[in-house]
């Protein structure tokens, strides 16, 4: 798990930027998403199969920002695992009770903010699945019904979808703001 080099430290804040920068990008396709979604649901004749390819490309491109930040997190846990177990185990090393205590409370501490920022970034990452769900159904009934009325119908779910992009744009945007207050945090106290 540790670099030759890098402590588990700085790799957590390594992991927890791009875990954050997955979710910003993951929260612009969303948004690009809707986007085409809206743009065909505004659709007055013409290419519909293109109008229809340009939304299938978004889902995909929507969906495989979901798979990165879904691994990002993951990436997230596994060294944060090993850097409090590490941390556990080194406080038996202490020879001086006062510094033990100090890193007991850092310890704690760390943990008690990494806890939020776990919160925050699973409460975001359960939001993209339903979503998904949600943009792939629309996007298979147009692609299964190429024409106007279909369109039309689309036009009576995208209330629905605009509001569930908005929930999810929500929580990231919390999960990221999270991440950077955690970010901050570890770079100002250094820990064992």
């Amino acid at each position: 798990m540790e670099r030759l080099g890098f402590p588990k430290r700085d790799i957590l804040v390594d992991r927890v930027e791009a875990a954050r920068d997955s979710q910003e990008q993951a929260a612009e396709q969303f948004k690009d998403a809707l986007e085409q979604f809206i743009a065909v649901t505004g659709f007055k004749g013409g290419a519909l199969q293109e109008k229809y390819d340009q939304l299938e490309a978004e889902y995909e491109q929507s969906e495989a920002r979901a798979t990165e930040v879904h691994q990002r997190v993951d990436g997230v846990e596994d060294v944060a695992e090993a850097l409090f177990n590490e941390w556990e185990a080194e406080l038996d090393q202490y020879t001086s009770a006062p510094l033990r205590r100090s890193s007991v409370r850092q310890l704690e501490q760390t943990r008690a903010q990494y806890g939020q920022l776990l919160r925050a970034m699973k409460r975001a990452e359960a939001k993209m699945g339903p979503v998904l769900a949600a943009f792939h159904d629309r996007v298979l009934f147009l692609k299964h019904n190429l024409n106007a009325r279909a369109i039309a119908s689309l036009k009576g779910s995208l209330a629905s979808i605009e509001a569930d992009i908005a929930v999810l744009i929500r929580e990231m945007e919390a999960s990221i703001r999270e991440a950077n207050r955690f970010i901050d945090a570890m770079n100002v106290a250094p820990v064992s």
